[in-house]
């Protein structure tokens, strides 16, 4: 048993789903009511998005629709169609670390390490939104996102230190 949750049979018969996918135009062939999770994973290819509870609960499977964290065991690939999806393997641009994937890496955060895709995620599109968070807006943020490691507090060192990274690079 590998713990994946069951993904067929999916009775829509719409395939050929278009949608950006890290800044490139990507067809996938695959029902339209597929978890975009699954498309991404097992159609697309690109497993850094991981599946964590299959009911939008825990945040590991977050990944950014039109720069919105959005929980892809949730939301079918077809409900994506026409947008632009960003998975942790498209967050760095130009050969350079997000500024969150640099504080993550000089803090040292991940234990395990399965569900900071998710962290990471979610955290990139808070940032932006918000350049100069206090613990508290950090906790309400990320509030969604579960480690079963319990590294809240090295998370959050990372996301005010990703945010003076984020500051650095906009100023």
């Amino acid at each position: 048993m590998t713990g994946r949750q069951p993904r067929g049979p999916f009775p829509c018969s719409e395939l050929d789903v278009e949608l950006t996918i890290n800044g490139k135009p990507t067809t996938v062939d695959a029902p339209a009511d597929m978890p975009l999770l699954w498309a991404l994973r097992d159609v697309v290819g690109l497993t850094g998005t991981k599946f964590g509870c299959g009911i939008a609960q825990c945040g590991a499977c977050t990944v950014h629709v039109n720069g919105t964290p959005t929980r892809s065991c949730s939301v079918t690939v077809g409900a994506v169609q026409g947008r632009a999806v960003t998975t942790i393997e498209g967050l760095a641009k130009e050969g350079a670390d997000h500024a969150v994937q640099q504080a993550w890496a000089e803090l040292n955060v991940p234990q395990c390490g399965y569900c900071q895709a998710g962290q990471v995620m979610s955290a990139a599109a808070f940032i932006e939104k918000n350049s100069n968070p206090t613990d508290a807006q950090i906790d309400a943020a990320m509030q969604g996102n579960l480690c079963r490691c319990g590294t809240y507090v090295r998370i959050r060192a990372a996301i005010k230190r990703a945010a003076e990274i984020h500051r650095g690079a906009t100023a």
